[in-house]
């Protein structure tokens, strides 16, 4: 019976110590280090005033998916504007950043004409887009471009895309984009990136990994980013050629069945893209902040993976420690985000920091500090 295989199911997890369980957590309480929003423009008063106007003028729900009536004047200006923000042809709006990725991956490409190559590391969406679409794909070794030009030797017959993150979200490190870009026209292959981490956190300009490393539009055909991050509202979007966008329109399945996010929303995150431009000295705070955090854990003797982003995680490993120590956090106030297999490799079970524009330096300090004696009494 079923009730009796998911069960099983969970009690398997459970004692694996694997259970996941919901965190209920004020926002206003304590201190919050597991949160995406790292700009801290969630709470903006622009930001909230024009979500709270477009509630005003147009309600709460879109009331319809974007091709039956769901698409406002305000969806077209936000994708008119990141267009010209990040130098592509077209941008078009999906409700979250998993539907992007599955509606890209399962649109574009097929099981007779494409070959994938994915980053072994990449987010659960693209792997789960892959496997739907069925095409033939092959996942190389995490950031290692040699073994990349391997897997694309091996395959000579189909059309080839490449697939990465800009930023990876269990880690922090970044693609090593200038590469992928040259095996990408060495080997006449087709280069997607999902930049959700990156996009207004990299870059003078908060364009995200590409501008980052001075890689231009044209090199990258297909980007992918959220608004659930550095923007601090909620949705995604995919940028690319007109081409790519109108066949999205038509054969993209998370697009097409799916109801338009609401007007007020899109409203607040247009007025999140202005701030990001005008508001540079975020980006700037926020590196000073991360060059602190990694200087002060050094002195301390906490050794985070290397990340240049807001991402910082601490790898613990053992996964009763791992939560004991999460929760020594929690009870002195601190929310840090506990990552545990299948989401991470068995035996790298760590703490996910993430820092954001928000915190101070005194914000950051007592961090340190309640984790190294967190870490000692576990």
């Amino acid at each position: 019976m079923l009730k009796d295989f998911l069960n099983k199911r969970l009690e398997l997890r459970k004692k694996a110590g694997c259970f996941r369980r919901k965190t209920v957590w004020e926002g206003k309480a304590g201190l919050n280090f597991s949160s995406n929003d790292y700009l801290g423009l969630a709470n903006h008063p622009e930001v909230v005033f024009s979500g709270m106007d477009g509630f005003k003028k147009y309600g709460v729900g879109s009331k319809a998916s974007q091709l039956l009536g769901g698409y406002s004047f305000a969806h077209q200006g936000l994708e008119e504007e990141l267009a010209d923000f990040l130098g592509y042809e077209q941008v078009m709006l999906f409700s979250a950043g998993y539907l992007a990725n599955l509606g890209v991956i399962s649109a574009l490409f097929d099981e007779r004409d494409h070959s994938l190559f994915l980053d072994r590391l990449c987010h659960a969406s693209i792997i789960d887009g892959v496997r739907r679409v069925k095409a033939h794909y092959r996942r190389y070794q995490h950031l290692d471009l040699q073994d990349l030009v391997k897997c694309l030797k091996l395959e000579n017959s189909k059309d080839k895309i490449i697939i990465s993150e800009g930023v990876f979200s269990m880690n922090g490190d970044l693609v090593p984009l200038p590469g992928l870009v040259s095996i990408a026209k060495k080997n006449n292959s087709l280069l997607m990136l999902d930049d959700a981490h990156g996009v207004g956190v990299l870059g003078a300009n908060g364009k995200g990994v590409m501008e980052f490393f001075g890689v231009r539009s044209r090199e990258v055909p297909i980007l992918i980013g959220t608004f659930g991050k550095a923007f601090g509202t909620f949705g995604a979007f995919v940028a690319g050629s007109q081409t790519i966008i109108e066949s999205l329109i038509q054969f993209a399945r998370t697009y097409i069945y799916t109801t338009a996010l609401p007007v007020a929303i899109v409203e607040a995150t247009r007025t999140s893209l202005k701030l990001l431009q005008a508001e540079g000295w975020r980006r700037v705070y926020l590196q000073e902040l991360i060059k602190e955090f990694k200087q002060k854990a050094d002195q301390l003797g906490l050794q985070f993976l290397p990340s240049v982003t807001p991402i910082q995680p601490f790898i613990i490993g053992d996964i009763k420690h791992a939560a004991r120590a999460a929760l020594f956090l929690k009870r002195k106030g601190i929310l840090v985000g506990l990552i545990r297999p299948p989401t991470v490799p068995i035996n790298t079970t760590r703490l996910r920091i993430t820092l954001t524009a928000n915190h101070t330096k005194q914000d950051v300090d007592f961090l340190l500090a309640t984790l190294s004696k967190a870490i000692k009494n576990r």
